[in-house]
Protein backbone atom coordinates (compact mmCIF):
# COMPACT_ATOMS: atom_id res chain seq x y z
CA UNK A 1 0.00 0.00 0.00
CA UNK A 2 1.40 3.11 -0.90
CA UNK A 3 1.87 6.31 1.43
CA UNK A 4 -0.21 9.44 1.34
CA UNK A 5 0.77 12.51 0.11
CA UNK A 6 -1.54 14.70 2.00
CA UNK A 7 -3.26 12.53 4.92
CA UNK A 8 -6.50 15.48 5.38
CA UNK A 9 -7.93 17.52 3.46
CA UNK A 10 -10.05 20.95 4.15
CA UNK A 11 -12.65 23.26 2.25
CA UNK A 12 -14.42 26.10 3.33
CA UNK A 13 -18.28 25.67 5.18
CA UNK A 14 -18.46 29.64 5.35
CA UNK A 15 -19.15 31.85 7.77
CA UNK A 16 -15.87 31.05 10.08
CA UNK A 17 -16.46 27.09 9.28
CA UNK A 18 -13.60 24.86 8.26
CA UNK A 19 -14.74 21.04 7.05
CA UNK A 20 -11.96 18.79 7.24
CA UNK A 21 -11.90 15.07 6.54
CA UNK A 22 -9.24 12.14 5.88
CA UNK A 23 -10.01 11.11 2.24
CA UNK A 24 -7.94 8.04 1.87
CA UNK A 25 -10.08 6.44 4.70
CA UNK A 26 -13.25 4.11 3.73
CA UNK A 27 -16.58 6.30 3.56
CA UNK A 28 -17.51 4.37 6.44
CA UNK A 29 -15.03 5.87 9.28
CA UNK A 30 -14.49 9.25 6.64
CA UNK A 31 -15.97 11.41 9.43
CA UNK A 32 -15.99 15.34 9.24
CA UNK A 33 -14.20 17.23 11.95
CA UNK A 34 -15.64 21.04 11.58
CA UNK A 35 -13.20 23.72 12.45
CA UNK A 36 -15.52 26.93 13.70
CA UNK A 37 -13.55 30.27 14.61
CA UNK A 38 -15.38 32.85 16.78
CA UNK A 39 -14.23 36.18 18.13
CA UNK A 40 -12.54 35.28 21.48
CA UNK A 41 -12.16 31.33 20.90
CA UNK A 42 -12.38 28.05 18.54
CA UNK A 43 -14.08 25.03 18.65
CA UNK A 44 -13.27 21.92 16.64
CA UNK A 45 -16.56 19.36 16.67
CA UNK A 46 -15.43 15.84 16.56
CA UNK A 47 -11.55 14.77 16.01
CA UNK A 48 -11.22 12.46 12.60
CA UNK A 49 -9.53 8.89 13.73
CA UNK A 50 -6.36 9.78 15.10
CA UNK A 51 -4.60 7.77 12.04
CA UNK A 52 -2.32 10.77 11.64
CA UNK A 53 -2.03 13.61 14.11
CA UNK A 54 -4.44 15.96 13.76
CA UNK A 55 -3.70 19.11 16.18
CA UNK A 56 -1.17 20.26 13.36
CA UNK A 57 -3.50 20.56 10.32
CA UNK A 58 -6.07 22.20 12.89
CA UNK A 59 -2.81 24.97 13.83
CA UNK A 60 -2.34 25.69 10.49
CA UNK A 61 -5.81 26.35 8.88
CA UNK A 62 -6.74 28.54 12.71
CA UNK A 63 -6.73 32.57 11.41
CA UNK A 64 -5.34 33.01 15.24
CA UNK A 65 -3.86 29.83 16.62
CA UNK A 66 -3.08 31.09 19.87
CA UNK A 67 -6.39 31.72 20.64
CA UNK A 68 -8.12 29.46 23.24
CA UNK A 69 -9.57 26.14 21.53
CA UNK A 70 -12.39 23.71 22.75
CA UNK A 71 -12.43 20.47 21.49
CA UNK A 72 -15.92 18.58 21.50
CA UNK A 73 -16.78 15.30 20.50
CA UNK A 74 -20.13 14.34 19.37
CA UNK A 75 -19.53 10.81 20.26
CA UNK A 76 -17.38 8.57 21.01
CA UNK A 77 -16.75 5.75 17.93
CA UNK A 78 -13.10 5.78 16.27
CA UNK A 79 -13.66 8.21 13.77
CA UNK A 80 -14.84 11.23 15.45
CA UNK A 81 -12.47 10.42 18.67
CA UNK A 82 -9.63 8.99 17.45
CA UNK A 83 -7.45 12.02 17.83
CA UNK A 84 -9.35 13.87 20.57
CA UNK A 85 -5.87 12.79 23.11
CA UNK A 86 -4.06 15.76 20.98
CA UNK A 87 -5.85 18.30 22.33
CA UNK A 88 -6.00 20.24 25.98
CA UNK A 89 -9.63 20.74 26.05
CA UNK A 90 -11.46 17.85 25.88
CA UNK A 91 -14.80 17.98 26.30
CA UNK A 92 -17.96 15.24 25.53
CA UNK A 93 -21.17 13.92 27.23
CA UNK A 94 -20.63 11.80 30.31
CA UNK A 95 -22.30 8.73 28.74
CA UNK A 96 -19.39 8.66 26.59
CA UNK A 97 -16.61 9.12 28.99
CA UNK A 98 -16.02 4.84 29.04
CA UNK A 99 -16.07 4.81 25.88
CA UNK A 100 -13.50 7.85 24.99
CA UNK A 101 -11.22 5.88 27.67
CA UNK A 102 -10.97 2.86 25.37
CA UNK A 103 -11.82 3.74 22.22
CA UNK A 104 -12.99 0.44 20.01
CA UNK A 105 -10.63 0.00 16.83
CA UNK A 106 -12.53 0.16 13.35
CA UNK A 107 -9.87 -0.28 10.73
CA UNK A 108 -10.71 -3.82 9.44
CA UNK A 109 -13.61 -4.79 8.24
CA UNK A 110 -12.87 -8.18 11.39
CA UNK A 111 -13.08 -5.42 13.51
CA UNK A 112 -16.35 -3.82 12.71
CA UNK A 113 -19.33 -4.05 14.90
CA UNK A 114 -21.31 -7.77 12.95
CA UNK A 115 -24.58 -6.28 12.99
CA UNK A 116 -22.97 -2.73 11.85
CA UNK A 117 -21.02 -4.73 8.79
CA UNK A 118 -24.32 -6.46 8.29
CA UNK A 119 -26.65 -3.41 7.87
CA UNK A 120 -23.93 -1.74 5.73
CA UNK A 121 -23.84 -4.78 2.96
CA UNK A 122 -27.95 -4.67 3.04
CA UNK A 123 -27.59 -0.74 2.29
CA UNK A 124 -25.27 -2.14 -0.63
CA UNK A 125 -22.07 -0.83 1.19
CA UNK A 126 -19.94 -3.97 2.20
CA UNK A 127 -16.46 -2.78 4.37
CA UNK A 128 -13.35 -3.81 2.29
CA UNK A 129 -10.68 -5.90 4.58
CA UNK A 130 -8.92 -2.82 5.35
CA UNK A 131 -10.79 0.52 5.41
CA UNK A 132 -7.64 2.38 4.40
CA UNK A 133 -6.80 3.02 0.64
CA UNK A 134 -2.79 4.45 1.22
CA UNK A 135 -1.15 4.73 4.16
CA UNK A 136 -0.57 7.38 6.96
CA UNK A 137 2.72 7.79 6.88
CA UNK A 138 5.79 5.06 5.90
CA UNK A 139 5.95 2.04 8.97
CA UNK A 140 2.34 2.44 9.49
CA UNK A 141 0.58 -1.33 10.04
CA UNK A 142 -3.35 -1.48 9.84
CA UNK A 143 -3.04 -5.09 11.37
CA UNK A 144 -1.38 -3.73 14.83
CA UNK A 145 -2.51 0.22 14.99
CA UNK A 146 -4.56 0.76 17.72
CA UNK A 147 -6.63 3.93 18.41
CA UNK A 148 -5.01 6.06 21.42
CA UNK A 149 -7.64 6.88 24.40
CA UNK A 150 -7.87 10.00 27.01
CA UNK A 151 -10.37 11.18 29.21
CA UNK A 152 -12.13 14.27 29.07
CA UNK A 153 -10.97 17.80 30.46
CA UNK A 154 -15.23 18.80 30.88
CA UNK A 155 -18.28 17.54 29.89
CA UNK A 156 -21.27 19.23 28.72
CA UNK A 157 -24.65 17.92 28.79
CA UNK A 158 -28.00 19.06 27.32
CA UNK A 159 -28.19 23.00 27.24
CA UNK A 160 -24.58 23.35 27.94
CA UNK A 161 -23.26 26.37 26.18
CA UNK A 162 -20.00 26.66 24.00
CA UNK A 163 -19.35 30.60 23.81
CA UNK A 164 -17.26 31.52 21.20
CA UNK A 165 -17.79 35.64 22.06
CA UNK A 166 -19.52 36.09 18.64
CA UNK A 167 -21.36 33.00 18.38
CA UNK A 168 -23.04 30.66 20.98
CA UNK A 169 -23.94 26.85 20.39
CA UNK A 170 -26.14 25.35 22.74
CA UNK A 171 -25.82 21.55 23.22
CA UNK A 172 -28.37 19.06 22.63
CA UNK A 173 -28.81 15.75 23.47
CA UNK A 174 -29.35 13.38 20.79
CA UNK A 175 -29.36 9.79 21.63
CA UNK A 176 -29.82 6.99 19.33
CA UNK A 177 -26.51 6.49 17.20
CA UNK A 178 -25.13 6.21 21.34
CA UNK A 179 -26.42 6.94 24.79
CA UNK A 180 -24.30 10.00 24.70
CA UNK A 181 -24.65 11.45 21.30
CA UNK A 182 -25.08 15.30 21.21
CA UNK A 183 -25.50 17.74 18.63
CA UNK A 184 -24.01 21.47 19.11
CA UNK A 185 -27.21 24.01 17.88
CA UNK A 186 -26.37 27.75 17.31
CA UNK A 187 -29.85 29.34 17.03
CA UNK A 188 -28.73 32.60 15.61
CA UNK A 189 -27.82 31.16 12.57
CA UNK A 190 -30.05 28.09 12.37
CA UNK A 191 -26.79 26.15 11.99
CA UNK A 192 -26.82 22.44 13.34
CA UNK A 193 -23.42 20.29 14.02
CA UNK A 194 -24.80 17.07 14.18
CA UNK A 195 -22.87 14.49 14.44
CA UNK A 196 -23.65 11.05 13.51
CA UNK A 197 -27.72 11.57 14.83
CA UNK A 198 -28.64 13.12 10.89
CA UNK A 199 -26.50 12.95 7.75
CA UNK A 200 -28.15 13.26 4.25
CA UNK A 201 -27.40 9.28 3.00
CA UNK A 202 -28.71 6.33 4.20
CA UNK A 203 -28.59 3.97 6.00
CA UNK A 204 -28.32 5.76 9.75
CA UNK A 205 -26.38 3.47 11.86
CA UNK A 206 -28.40 1.83 14.69
CA UNK A 207 -27.18 -1.38 14.52
CA UNK A 208 -23.84 -0.46 16.90
CA UNK A 209 -23.37 -1.67 20.70
CA UNK A 210 -23.64 1.26 21.51
CA UNK A 211 -27.50 2.26 19.86
CA UNK A 212 -30.85 2.05 21.18
CA UNK A 213 -33.56 2.45 18.49
CA UNK A 214 -36.15 3.74 20.69
CA UNK A 215 -34.03 6.75 21.67
CA UNK A 216 -33.36 7.21 17.93
CA UNK A 217 -37.09 7.41 17.00
CA UNK A 218 -37.24 10.15 19.69
CA UNK A 219 -34.53 11.98 18.38
CA UNK A 220 -35.95 12.17 14.95
CA UNK A 221 -38.76 13.60 16.88
CA UNK A 222 -36.93 16.18 18.01
CA UNK A 223 -34.68 16.90 15.04
CA UNK A 224 -37.53 17.43 12.48
CA UNK A 225 -38.96 20.33 14.45
CA UNK A 226 -35.50 22.18 14.69
CA UNK A 227 -35.97 25.40 12.68
CA UNK A 228 -32.39 24.97 11.32
CA UNK A 229 -30.93 26.33 7.85
CA UNK A 230 -28.09 23.73 7.62
CA UNK A 231 -26.88 20.77 9.07
CA UNK A 232 -23.00 20.24 9.31
CA UNK A 233 -23.49 16.22 9.47
CA UNK A 234 -20.75 13.89 10.79
CA UNK A 235 -20.18 12.30 7.65
CA UNK A 236 -20.73 13.27 3.39
CA UNK A 237 -22.19 16.89 2.78
CA UNK A 238 -23.99 19.69 4.49
CA UNK A 239 -27.86 19.72 4.03
CA UNK A 240 -31.05 22.19 4.09
CA UNK A 241 -33.69 21.91 6.64
CA UNK A 242 -35.93 20.20 3.87
CA UNK A 243 -33.90 17.12 3.45
CA UNK A 244 -33.22 16.69 7.81
CA UNK A 245 -37.01 16.57 7.87
CA UNK A 246 -36.97 13.98 5.14
CA UNK A 247 -34.65 11.74 6.41
CA UNK A 248 -36.31 11.98 9.84
CA UNK A 249 -39.58 10.94 8.69
CA UNK A 250 -38.28 8.48 6.77
CA UNK A 251 -36.56 7.23 9.70
CA UNK A 252 -39.11 7.12 12.10
CA UNK A 253 -41.13 5.64 9.36
CA UNK A 254 -38.88 2.57 8.94
CA UNK A 255 -38.03 1.78 12.69
CA UNK A 256 -41.62 2.36 13.63
CA UNK A 257 -42.50 -0.65 11.94
CA UNK A 258 -44.95 0.85 9.80
CA UNK A 259 -43.47 0.18 6.48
Amino acid sequence: MDVATAWFAFEDAGEGVTRIWEPHVDPMIQANAWLVEGETGDLLIDACNGLLPLLPFVQGRRVAPDRPLVTVITHAHMDHAGGLHEFGVRTGHPEEEPFVRTIDPLLLADQMWPAVARQMEDAGYPLPPVLIELLPHEGFDPLTWRPTGTAFTATVTEGDIVDLGDRRFVTLHLPGHTRGSIGLWDEASGTLFSGDAVYAEEPLIDTAPTSDIAAYIETMHRLRTLPATVVHPGHDYSFDRDTLVAVADRYIERRSGRE
